[in-house]
């Protein structure tokens, strides 16, 4: 069989498109660690370049997640003035609003809210997050919003499990007072309540008996 030889006057072309995609993969680096370094001016002088707002890291973190998960509403508002998709989620299953919920940054939850971002998601929910963390004034923000408050988790936790198993008495109240199933039970056969018991969080498990728990 014959060998397969690049012509001698396509050599320059084969170089060239080699340069541009060593090229393209230096930049592609470098604004995924200046995201992730909150090295905002960085980011923003390579979009205005060209690159894509939505690049995203080989796990699919995005540049509007890696601004949610470090709180930076600069880089944040930027990048949906140049229609960063607020949809996209990572294979965990993460979303901005997601990540900025389980940190606790208040503001870049509500103005991800404001643009219409998905409450729910593949993962876990914004709600599910900030419950298990204690975010209480993240919770309230998210629950004026009317979300599937007993959304489960993987491991089918709601977000009142998680509240009551990590011991955020407050966030429990809220969820209680909105109307959260009090009865639901996870993969091991557990409430809330039980949850709240097992980790030595006897005030939220005496409370929701108040509210009408079963045991």
């Amino acid at each position: 069989m014959p060998r397969t030889t690049l012509p001698l006057r396509l050599f320059p072309l084969f170089l060239w498109l080699a340069g541009v995609a060593s090229a393209w993969a230096g930049v592609y680096d470098e604004i995924l660690i200046s995201a992730r370094d909150n090295r905002t001016e960085q980011v923003v002088d390579l979009v205005r370049r060209g690159m894509d707002p939505n690049t995203s890291d080989p796990s699919g973190t995005t540049l509007l997640m890696f601004a949610a998960n470090n709180g930076n509403e600069a880089l944040l508002d930027f990048l949906l003035r140049s229609r960063a998709n607020t949809m996209k989620y990572n294979r965990f299953g993460d979303t901005a609003l997601a990540l900025a919920a389980l940190r606790g940054h208040l503001p870049i939850v509500r103005r991800l809210v404001e643009v219409g971002a998905d409450l729910s998601g593949p993962g876990w929910s914004p709600l599910q997050y900030a419950a298990f963390a204690g975010h209480t004034d993240v919770v309230r923000l998210l629950l004026a919003r009317k979300p599937d408050m007993d959304k489960r988790a993987p491991n089918r936790q709601t977000a009142l499990m998680l509240a009551a198993r990590n011991g955020h008495q407050e966030v429990v109240r809220l969820l209680i007072e909105a109307d959260a199933d009090m009865d639901l039970t996870d993969a091991d056969g557990l409430s809330a309540m039980n949850l709240a018991r097992k980790s030595g969080n006897t005030e939220i498990a005496d409370y929701l008996k108040r509210q009408g728990a079963v045991e």
